[in-house]
């Protein structure tokens, strides 16, 4: 195999074998030489008698302290510059190996770009893919067609004359005018999505919430957001953002912005933060797909809140799609 411009860095940069003196160690062994032949020639050519001709041993401590003090200082000095020497050392050989590292990626990037996307990258695009049509195919099955607006509004029904027993009803009545509203309960497991396909309960909140107009809007909007958010390998469970209390979702649901509900921007994973932020200016379909959920997830919060109880928020807040809001409303700065 070819070597690339990163091996060769790396062998250039590996440590030799073997010791090797630099001249801050000769100095230092020359200076201790010099310092025990000036010792030793003090001590016979100029000896000190003691009063009493007895031993002192404080004297004899504070000789050898005066002998071998100044060259572990010496010494001391030496190993801390060969060190620094060898931490400046490693620091440069370092830096050429991630500078080398770092062409060879680049050149890499162009030659895969000019030649074609890599196999294994292709396959997995190619799987995530069938796992979103799949999602998509599973959805569309509790998804009822959207009737068509009439492009001309009826006039009411007149109203009917005393003694006619018949009850009279009004035209243009459409089928989602009749259904009853969601309930929060509902709504707010349905926005959950289904956590297995056995989750029947799940199922079953799913479709009674696409029976409303409102509610069907968003949860199409919530899943086209996660499918897209899925190809970056970004899953709503695995984000663990910190738990706002339910006054600050009342908050943003009333108007307020800033540092008021900055609460609700609790996401910390700076992967994906990175991972959105950068699909948010590099792609348009999925910048339009964001922007349209969070104006839906808005729509639906400002109508939510004012009947829910604190309960009801906190269980919102814990649905997948409660954080997909709270990860694009960071990104985009809705929380700021």
């Amino acid at each position: 195999m070819r070597p690339t411009k990163a091996d060769a860095a790396l062998k250039a940069g590996e440590k030799p074998e073997g010791l090797r003196l630099s001249a801050v160690e000769i100095i230092a062994g020359a200076l201790s030489l010099v310092w025990l032949a000036a010792a030793a020639l003090f001590f016979l050519i100029l000896p000190t008698e003691t009063e009493g001709g007895g031993f002192d041993t404080m004297g004899f401590v504070m000789t050898l302290l005066a002998v071998f003090l100044p060259i572990a200082v010496i010494w001391v000095a030496a190993i801390a510059m060969r060190s620094a020497r060898i931490v400046r050392e490693e620091s440069r050989r370092l830096q050429a190996a991630i500078d080398a590292m770092r062409q060879t990626y680049v050149a890499d990037r162009q030659a895969r770009g000019a030649g074609g996307m890599d196999p294994t990258v292709e396959k997995k695009l190619n799987e995530i893919a069938k796992a979103a049509q799949k999602t998509e195919t599973a959805l569309a099955t509790f998804t009822s067609a959207r009737p068509a607006q009439a492009a001309t509004r009826l006039a009411p029904a007149p109203k009917p004359e005393p003694g006619d027993d018949q009850p009279t009803l009004a035209l243009g009545t459409s089928a989602e005018d009749m259904t009853p509203p969601i309930q929060r309960s509902d709504l707010v497991r349905a926005l959950n999505f289904p956590d297995t396909q056995d989750d029947e309960v799940g199922f079953a909140a799913l479709r009674r919430a696409l029976k409303d107009h409102s509610a069907r809007q968003l949860i199409q909007a919530s899943q086209d957001v996660l499918t897209l958010l899925s190809q970056d390998g970004i899953y709503m469970d695995d984000l663990r953002p910190d738990r706002a209390r339910p006054e600050f979702w009342r908050r943003f649901a009333r108007g307020e912005r800033g540092k008021a509900v900055a609460a609700l921007g609790g996401v910390r994973d700076r992967s994906s933060l990175a991972l959105t932020a950068g699909r948010m200016r590099e792609d348009t379909i999925f910048r339009d797909a964001a922007h349209h959920f969070l104006r839906k997830f808005d729509q639906m919060l400002e109508s939510f809140e004012p009947e829910a109880s604190d309960e009801d928020i906190a269980a919102l807040a814990e649905t997948r799609t409660a954080r997909a809001f709270m990860l694009l409303g960071r990104v985009t700065g809705a929380f700021d």
